[in-house]
């Protein structure tokens, strides 16, 4: 699949976005090794411990599937207003469940510049020295 066709899943995922309290929209699309792509979005929460990102409502989505070898992943996120999108990186949080499930020299991660642009990162480049789980065997 092409990068900007995992881009634009993304920001159709962005459109079901959650987020009454702070207006900021993010949307992911996952892709699987075998070509299957999982959306999500963030979900905000009153008390906003509950809350859950884009990315993870898009893992979490795959795996409760059966899921477990992944790709790539888009991101796109800004706030509330149409065309309002700004580079939007995953959280450590987010990280860290992409660092149990993908090799991190291996997957990629796609950020939308908020100009058009897209940049590609590898999972290894946002975490490096990374905690998986081939350091509990």
């Amino acid at each position: 699949m092409e990068e900007r066709e995992l881009i634009r899943l993304a920001h159709e995922a962005r459109h079901r976005a959650y987020t009454p309290y702070s207006g900021f929209k993010v949307g992911a699309a996952l892709l699987t090794k075998e070509g299957k792509v999982y959306q999500g979005c963030n979900i905000e929460n009153a008390s906003y411990g509950p809350t859950n990102c884009a990315e993870r409502t898009a893992f979490f989505k795959a795996v409760s599937e059966g899921e477990r070898e992944f790709e790539a992943i888009a991101i796109v996120g800004g706030k509330d207003e149409e065309g309002a999108y700004q580079t939007c990186a995953p959280c450590g949080v987010c990280r860290q469940v992409m660092m149990e499930f993908c090799n991190p020299r291996e997957f990629r991660i796609m950020l939308e510049d908020g100009k058009g642009g897209i940049r590609v990162y590898t999972l290894e480049e946002l975490l490096p020295l990374g905690f998986g789980p081939e350091n509990l065997q």
